[in-house]
């Protein structure tokens, strides 16, 4: 593995992750749906059955709920299973194994019995694809005590965070953002893992906290740069963590701006978005100069390709919000 630091794509970067687990720990295990020979369909695995051998590296049959159900064997018997998921809306056949089994074992089992089980997942629009291919379903799993939920948004981050979820001891939900699998980034090989479950302030600002994660954080990026045009400064916090939530950054960059929007490519009833509002205004009561504020997809299920432009939050939804909680 190099030392220096590269641009690679965040595919790549997850890839390169795989391969550095795999490599330092034999139990560490790459189960899923052609993610042998192939590569799995966005290629993320390529190359590893080939390093590794197919007792490692190996194709499961068109079944989520076995491919799940056989990781929790595994994990019982010491091994660190790491499944692929091929697309998010795929998931719901392994629903059960994943909430009332995975999630639950370990508290069944009075924390006598570890479930390192690592399921990744393929999410979110912007790939121009049909019904149960651009979902953003997450919000399922981080409502469920028992899973840890997390989601990068830079190839640096796919890179350590996939290796951190691996080493958990826990069941980890990972949620790769798909349309962000060819977008290159700086990968620093030889830096320390910042801790899994931490937010992190990506741009400053002094005027209007915004929050989001995964390909959300790139939109907010754009919106901040837009908005700094015109004269308003925005804060960026990408979240990184589901569950739990790092509230830390994102309370304290409300205590100074004062204002905070929350954007997500999932619909916004009962969602991530929901619950963070929530406890902020919980929390930061007195310090908020306007309400939360949510951006998200609509509350229908995920439209023809074409419409996805329409139905996923743009930097200008998110302006349109920024300017919303300025004028209160």
């Amino acid at each position: 593995m190099p030392t220096e630091t590269q641009d690679l794509p965040l595919g790549k970067a997850l890839n390169a992750g795989l391969r550095k687990a795999l490599g330092e720990n034999d139990k560490v295990l790459i189960m899923g749906e052609d993610i042998g020979p192939l590569g799995g369909v966005f290629r993320v695995t390529e190359g590893l059955q080939a390093e590794f051998g197919t007792k490692r590296v190996f194709d499961t049959p068109l079944a989520e709920s076995g491919i799940v159900g056989t990781a929790i064997g595994l994990a019982l018997r010491g091994y660190r299973p790491v499944c692929e998921i091929q697309f998010d809306g795929f998931i719901f056949p392994a629903f059960d194994q994943i909430t009332t089994q995975l999630a639950k074992l370990t508290s069944r089992h009075e924390g006598q019995v570890s479930m390192p089980v690592v399921i990744r997942v393929p999410y979110g629009g912007h790939i121009g694809a049909v019904e149960h291919h651009q979902e953003s379903p997450e919000a399922y799993f981080a409502h469920t005590p028992g899973l840890r939920v997390v989601s990068p948004s830079t190839p640096n981050d796919a890179y350590w965070m996939i290796q951190e979820a691996i080493a958990s001891n826990d069941p980890v939900m990972f949620f790769e953002p798909k349309s962000r699998y060819w977008n290159k980034g700086p990968v620093d090989f030889s830096a320390s893992a910042v801790p899994l479950h931490s937010s992190r302030v990506v741009r400053t600002g002094s005027e209007v906290t915004v929050v989001g994660h995964g390909a959300m954080v790139t939109v907010l990026l754009q919106a901040a740069e837009l908005a700094e045009v015109e004269g308003t400064s925005i804060e960026v916090i990408d979240l990184r963590s589901l569950s739990p939530i790092d509230y830390g950054p994102i309370l304290a960059s409300v205590q100074k701006t004062g204002r905070l929007v929350v954007a997500s490519e999932a619909p916004g009833f009962v969602s991530i978005a929901s619950e963070i509002a929530a406890t902020v205004t919980e929390k930061a009561f007195y310090t908020l100069e306007a309400p939360v504020l949510r951006v998200t997809a609509f509350d229908t299920p995920f439209p023809p390709a074409k419409l996805e432009t329409t139905y996923l939050p743009d930097a200008d939804r998110v302006l349109e919000a920024v300017d919303r909680s300025l004028a209160y």
